[in-house]
Formats: structure tokens, sequence, C-alpha cells
């Protein structure tokens, strides 16, 4: 067996070298209220870049305004292009490269105001109503904003895109044979209802050619029953590494839209989220909390044992996700063939834990796995245990 990679080392991804293998991951960080890039943002992110990540990833970057899952989602717009720039060259500043995640929120879009969206009507749970399914014609327009989002991430400097195919989002949606029960060329077998998603992918990629790496986030599980699992999830990742569209696939699961503590794992903070709730939905939680937000117990790197099923069916390069806290769990992952590891929590605690890894001054994070972090999202994430002063003012 050949000697694995060192996680510190220089590393291709795509047509980007990245200084090492250990990204920060897309955790909404809550600091784009006018749906441009904040200076708190940019700062939030060089943070990471000085702590050593050999690249930082700017989290879930609505693609349309119908698209947002949170009314403080940075929207890709033309305006945000000056933006990007300013936050792209503070991260190359430190070393680090910068990532930027593009989705659409679907049926999660709900919860914002907006009349969700799904491949077909469900009823939201996040905002009591029932969705629409999406048209043909929304398909293409869709789509095309996927394409015109990630020229505007290219266009500001950034040296990759990453495509959220996960978390109960719409393209997510579109593979769940629990939410999509179309009957015409977008649902029934699973070729079917990969081919929205390929059909963005593939539109990504033909927008920014071999200017961005492109690296889509793909559930391995939805953790609810009826939906995307490991049997098709890994067909439709081969069907993804054929097209040859992708440098990267980041393995994840769980979802926003009905299970949003499977990607999470440990403790669910309802009462750090009831706090910040109107009356409703304070008595909301406090009544059917439990049953809405499941908890599992948290282990290191706990979804390692799904992520070898891919590993052991795909050639293409892979991001292990989810709790990877310790430095002897990313030598593993790359003695295991990950080529890439990504972390969001522990950085969130201390976001120069790269360096102290590299430096030989940790071996472990800081991080309890609270997930207090949560519910920081309305008025910029941070862990509560790092002195509110660390987080910057607008």
């Amino acid at each position: 067996m050949s000697k694995p990679p060192d996680p510190f080392a220089p590393a291709q991804l795509g047509p980007v070298t990245l200084r090492n293998r250990i990204v920060k991951a897309a955790t909404f960080e809550g600091m784009t209220d006018d749906h441009v890039v904040s200076d708190r943002l940019i700062e939030f992110h060089r943070s990471m870049a000085a702590g050593g990540v050999g690249m930082t990833t700017v989290a879930y970057c609505a693609t349309s305004e119908d698209g947002c899952g949170t009314p403080n989602e940075m929207v890709l717009t033309e305006d945000t292009v000056p933006g990007l720039a300013r936050l792209a060259e503070a991260v190359h500043a430190e070393g680090a490269a910068v990532s930027a995640q593009i989705g659409h929120a679907g049926a999660v879009a709900s919860a914002t105001g907006h009349k969700g969206m799904s491949p077909s009507p469900v009823f939201s749970r996040l905002a009591m109503a029932r969705t629409r399914g999406v048209t043909a014609a929304e398909i293409e327009r869709i789509t095309k904003d996927f394409a015109a989002a990630a020229r505007r991430v290219a266009d500001g400097g950034f040296d990759a895109v990453e495509i959220h195919l996960g978390h109960g989002y719409l393209l997510s949606e579109f593979l769940s044979p629990k939410l999509n029960r179309r009957r015409d060329r977008w649902g029934g077998s699973l070729e079917n209802r990969a081919r929205f998603p390929r059909q963005v992918v593939r539109a990504v990629r033909d927008a920014v050619g071999n200017r961005l790496a492109v690296i889509a986030k793909l559930n391995m599980a939805d953790g609810v029953p009826g939906g995307l699992w490991l049997d098709e999830s890994v067909e439709v990742a081969r069907m993804l590494e054929s097209d040859g569209t992708l440098d990267a696939i980041e393995l994840s699961g769980g979802s926003s839209l009905e299970n949003s503590m499977y990607l999470f794992r440990g403790e669910a903070p309802l009462k750090e989220m009831a706090d910040l709730m109107p009356g409703p939905v304070k008595l909301g939680l406090a009544l059917f909390g439990r049953w809405i937000f499941r908890e599992y117990p948290f282990e290191e790197a706990y979804f390692l044992r799904y992520a070898r099923q891919f590993r052991e069916a795909l050639e293409m390069p892979l991001v292990l996700l989810g709790g990877i806290n310790r430095l002897d769990t990313i030598q593993r992952a790359m003695a295991e063939g990950f080529e890439f590891v990504a972390m969001g929590r522990a950085l969130l605690r201390e976001p120069d834990l790269v360096r102290k890894y590299a430096e030989g001054r940790a071996t472990d994070s800081l991080c309890v796995h609270c997930n207090k972090c949560i519910p920081t999202i309305y008025r910029g994430t941070h862990c509560v245990l790092t002195p509110e002063k660390s987080v910057p003012s607008a």
C-alpha cells in the first residue's frame, strides 16, 4: 500500500492547488441581512483562512430570491460581485482558497414567506403550509439561475463553487423517492429523479469551465423513512462521476426540511431556539420540539461508515464530512483514501485549529458539540463559548 498523503501538504482540487487538504465546511453565517457580502462575513472567512484551512466555504448562497431558505441569506445577483471580490481578496491574502456554496431552498424557502416549491406538492412543517410542484419551465429557469450564480462567483475571484444537492433543498428533493412523486421525465426512476440535479451540475460546469473547481454536496442518506439512502445515493454519485462535470463530491446527510439533527448529531438546542422565536412558535417548540428535532448520539466521524461505500464505488476525489474533531481522524481519512476532509463546528470554536494541528500544538478540538451555535445564525453564527467580541460588528 502507498503511503497516505500528508494532510498538511499542498493538494490539487481540479484547477486549484490548496495549501492543505482541510476545508472549512459551509456553515451558514447569518451575516448577510441585505443579501450581499458584509464586512462581518469577510472577517469571518478571513479568520478561518488565517487559522490555516486550505479552503473556506461561504455557506448557502441562493441562486434566486425564491430560493432563499432564511431571511438573512445572500442572493447571487450582480450586486454581490464587488463584495465577493473583497472577500476573495481577504482570504487569498491569508494564503487560503475560497469556495461559494450555491443552492435553491425549494420547500425550505416556504419558511421565508415565499411559496415553497418542491418536485411534488408537500406539506411543509417549517411554514405550516403546502408547497407547489415545480413546473418544467421553472426547472429550465432555475438551471439557468445556477449557471448565472456560478459565473458571478467566478467573476468575484473565487476558486471553487459547491453545488448543494443535499439537506432537503430543491435538488435534494428531486432525488428523494419520498418527495418526488412526479410522473414526467423528472420523476419516477432514479435516472429521472437525478436528471435535474445532473442538468444543473452540467450547466454550472459549462458556465465556469476550468476557471473554478466544481464540487457537489450530496446526501448519502436523508435520514427519513422513504428518503434517499445509500443504495440509490451511491448510484447517483456514479452518474455524476460518469458525467465528468465534478472535481469532487462532499458526502453529507440529513434534511433541513424533515430531519436537520441527522446532519448535526448531538443535543438539539431547543431552549435556545425557542428563546429567539415569537410566542406561537415558542409554544410549538415546547410541545413538539422533541418530535421535530430528533436527537442522535454524537460520535467522531459519524458519516464515515456510509462514506466508505462511496470510496469503494468511485475513483473521483471525495470530501469526508461529519463530526471531524481530531487530528488522528484526519490522518485516518487520508489513509482510507479520502482526498479532503471538511470541518464545521470545531472551527467555529477554534478558527486556528488547523494551524495548531500543523504546528503540533493540538491533537483534538475544544468543541463540545452542544449545538448551541445553531440558533446563533439569526444574529451572526458563532460558538457560544467564544467571547462575543470575537464576532466583529458590521
